[in-house]
């Protein structure tokens, strides 16, 4: 249990690194509580989504990513980005990534902050 609510803690991070750095990924909230709770259910989306789907797709796409010496990657982060922005839409929550280009600079931005993250915190159960 510790283990997710850590790596939660560092999607949230990451992801509001992301929206603070680039201007296409917003996250609006009527005062910093609501930002903040909002982060962290899109975190824990974009947990579920790089959990379910994210080794489905990087399966399918397993010829293209060694075809490419795994820089395909970026795109499969930008596409997982993009479908946590649509699933924040659906459940109503303030986040949003404009295109696709942007999900490809803040999914290299998000992967490279939860590395920071996850090697400084703690990892265990």
């Amino acid at each position: 249990m510790k283990n997710f609510v850590v790596k939660t803690i560092a999607n949230a991070a990451a992801l509001a690194v992301a929206v603070w750095l680039i201007d296409k990924i917003t996250l609006t909230g009527d005062n910093t509580g609501k930002e903040i709770g909002t982060l962290i259910l899109v975190a824990l989306i974009f947990g579920v989504v790089n959990f379910l789907v994210k080794p489905l797709v990087q399966l399918l796409s397993l010829p293209l990513l060694i075809l490419t010496l795994g820089l395909f990657t970026l795109v499969v982060n930008a596409l997982m980005l993009l479908l946590t922005s649509w699933l924040a839409d659906v459940f109503d929550l303030s986040f949003h990534v404009e295109g696709f280009w942007t999900a490809v600079l803040g999914g290299l931005v998000i992967s490279v902050v939860s590395w920071a993250l996850n090697v400084v915190l703690p990892d265990g159960d």
